[in-house]
């Protein structure tokens, strides 16, 4: 028997969420493990009672910065009173001098990323940047204050190696069909709406809250090359946000990004849901016909193993970590090349066995991801790390 103690202070929404919704119903089906996780206060009705799972709560000071202070003074005792053998810490961040053996989960990789520093200066924008330098210098000490570091692709952990001159093991995330396809609530009406409006044409669908490493504004500059380039399908772009900084979590400005729909004459071609539950997310994949990823960085992109699961083609950035999710289920393009996106589009609207090929092969390798192996592996090196 192992007992873990797992940090998940960090998953106050969206993937760290995720995360940890995913992992614990698999740690708790383990008859060799037991473990405790740390949440945030207000999360922690967000999840069940679990047989070998224990909690502990915590409220920190808002924000990364509060968050980084707790944990380097208080986590300590916490860890201490737990029993726990071995520390899982998965925001990024490692506890310095951890009383005992650590596992990393890092999944950051703005703070590797020479395109999202240029980027951020470019808009003047010197506040993102300056705060991501000063998280970036924590997040690389952290590689050195752990045991083992652990990323979700063998492509980030190479960066990350780089980065810091530590080895960086590769676990890849799951996925769970079953679980992600078995909600049918319907989508609301008013998204089946802007769907059926589209019925003819061709749609394009784009999972994620606006950021700036996501690389919309290349999305956006290839709508008109391709609906020139399709002068007889109508093209609508599905975005999950909106574009605008009210709507949009975070201090990412998208009002460049609308300005430019306006100034391309594309605004019409763009249809802002707003953000969709994780749950429902299958009904929209089924109804589009090509899934397209422009991000210029990446650590393991969640979305297109969701999209694959449904069979949607892909047309992603040239990124190492796309072609080593996708494989031979995405097509590629140069991350800030409209032309090229809009070209590998149109191949794929206007190849049919191009588009069942990809299909097929996104069927066959979304099978390869388990949140069942993703636990093993971790539980594995947390027996490594405490074996004489």
């Amino acid at each position: 028997m192992i007992r873990l103690f797992i940090n998940g202070l960090a998953a106050s929404a969206g993937a760290g969420l995720t995360y940890l919704r995913n992992v614990m119903p698999h740690l708790t089906r383990r008859t060799d493990t037991q473990a405790t996780v740390l949440l945030s206060a207000e999360l922690r009705s967000e999840f069940t009672d679990f047989p070998n799972i224990s909690f502990a709560e915590a409220r920190p000071s808002r924000g990364v910065v509060g968050r980084f202070i707790f944990e380097q003074t208080k986590l300590r005792g916490l860890l201490r009173r737990s029993g726990a053998q071995v520390l899982l810490s998965a925001g990024n961040f490692a506890l310095r001098d951890s009383p005992v053996p650590q596992i990393l989960l890092s999944g950051n990789s703005l703070y590797v990323s020479a395109d999202f520093y240029r980027d951020v200066r470019k808009r003047r924008d010197y506040m993102l940047w300056g705060d991501t330098l000063i998280k970036g210098w924590f997040a690389r000490r952290s590689v050195h204050w752990a045991d083992v570091t652990v990323a979700p692709s063998a492509a980030f952990a190479e960066e990350l190696s780089k980065w810091t001159g530590k080895k960086v093991l590769s676990v890849y995330h799951g996925f769970d069909n079953n679980l992600f396809t078995s909600d049918s609530t319907p989508l609301s009406a008013s998204i089946q709406n802007q769907l059926s409006k589209s019925a003819d044409g061709l749609k394009l669908l784009f999972v994620s809250h606006y950021n700036y490493y996501r690389n919309f504004e290349t999305l956006i500059r290839a709508l008109p090359i391709l609906r020139d380039r399709l002068p007889r399908r109508k093209i609508t772009l599905f975005l999950t946000c909106y574009l605008s900084s009210h709507q949009t979590p975070g201090s990412y400005r998208p009002e460049v990004a609308a300005s430019l729909a306006r100034n391309l004459d594309v605004r019409e071609n763009i249809v802002e849901l707003g953000s969709v539950p994780y749950h429902l997310l299958h009904h929209l994949y089924r109804a589009c016909h090509v899934y397209v990823s422009p991000a210029y960085t990446e650590t393991f992109a969640h979305p297109l193993v969701d999209t694959m699961s449904g069979g949607l083609p892909v047309v992603a950035s040239d990124l190492p970590v796309h072609r080593e999710i996708c494989g031979e289920a995405g097509i590629y393009f140069p991350r800030f090349s409209p032309e090229a996106l809009a070209e590998q589009v149109a191949q794929v609207q206007e190849s049919s066995e191009l588009a069942e090929r990809l299909s097929r092969n996104g069927l066959r390798r979304a099978q390869d991801f388990s949140w069942s192996g993703h636990v093993e592996r971790l539980v594995a090196l947390a027996q490594e790390l405490v074996q004489p």
